[in-house]
């Protein structure tokens, strides 16, 4: 074999069950392939076969992860070299929520994903990552204990949100700004409650957070009580006490409805006995 043939490492993309090498890997995802308009003779064949491919990617990830315990998503940049303050903190953060009794859901990836998996699966906790199929392929990082590969974002999206009861944010790029201000949409139209959203590195998000509040709320954009749904700090303990409480407060809820609906199903049931006997 001569060298020009050799596989360079990295060149692997993996679809789900399938891995792909060398010239076998397309130049497209499959997200580019959906939503590229431009392919509009395509959509009568090719869409409604996507819709089952799509449909299977949430039947493999509502299957799989069904069974977690109580998790916590974590994300932040791939590219956060091992020894940065962001990875450091990122590997505190998966070893104390571990500790407290979370699994950790982050994409699978490198840089902050990979330290909170390690600092989970280190502290005995159960590491989870969510991969997603890239032109620059990741490949799922050694820390992972249960791995999930995605082709659609929505379909990984849903997972993260579905399966964990709260996000910590930390230092990152367009990926974790999406999933951030995601996060922050569910929570302020309702959508998901009790959902506590953490910044951590808090002089990378200052910036940010003024603008949120010199601008967005200033201009009336925003409320002022929609930048409450936000803990910012840079604690591990504040971060995971934040986000127990959070969990208590909601059980707490709960069990109240269930005894006022209890409560009122009886008071229905007497007022119904008493109706009978006159």
């Amino acid at each position: 074999m001569t060298q020009s043939n050799r596989r360079e490492p990295g060149q692997e993309r993996h679809r789900g069950a399938v891995t792909l090498r060398r010239q076998a890997i397309p130049t497209s995802t499959a997200d580019q392939r959906l939503l590229d308009s431009r392919a509009r003779a395509d959509w009568k064949t090719k869409d409604a076969w996507r819709a089952l491919r799509i449909l299977s990617e949430f039947v493999e990830g509502f299957d799989t992860l069904a069974d977690l315990p109580p998790a916590v998503s974590v994300f932040g940049s791939a590219r956060s070299k091992p020894d940065s303050p962001e990875c450091q903190l990122a590997e505190a953060v998966g070893a104390a929520l571990a500790r407290a009794g979370y699994a950790v859901i982050t994409g699978g990836g490198p840089g902050v994903m990979e330290a909170a998996n390690r600092g989970a699966s280190e502290a005995g906790g159960l590491s989870v990552g969510l991969g997603i199929e890239l032109p620059f392929e990741q490949g799922i990082n050694e820390w992972v204990d249960l791995a999930i590969n995605f082709r659609y974002f929505f379909a990984r999206k849903t997972m993260f949100v579905k399966y964990a009861q709260a996000f910590v944010v930390l230092p990152g790029g367009f990926g974790t700004m999406d999933e951030l201000f995601e996060a922050l949409t569910l929570v302020q139209t309702g959508k998901v409650t009790r959902f506590p959203v953490v910044l951590m590195g808090t002089e990378y998000w200052q910036g940010l957070l003024d603008w949120l509040r010199e601008t967005m709320v200033a201009e009336g954009k925003i409320g002022p009580v929609d930048l409450e749904l936000i803990c910012v700090t840079d604690d591990v303990a504040t971060a995971v006490r934040h986000i127990v409480e959070a969990e208590a407060a909601l059980s707490t809820e709960q069990e109240a409805v269930r005894e006022e609906a209890v409560a009122r199903a009886a008071a229905d049931q007497r007022a119904a006995a008493d109706e009978s006997e006159r």
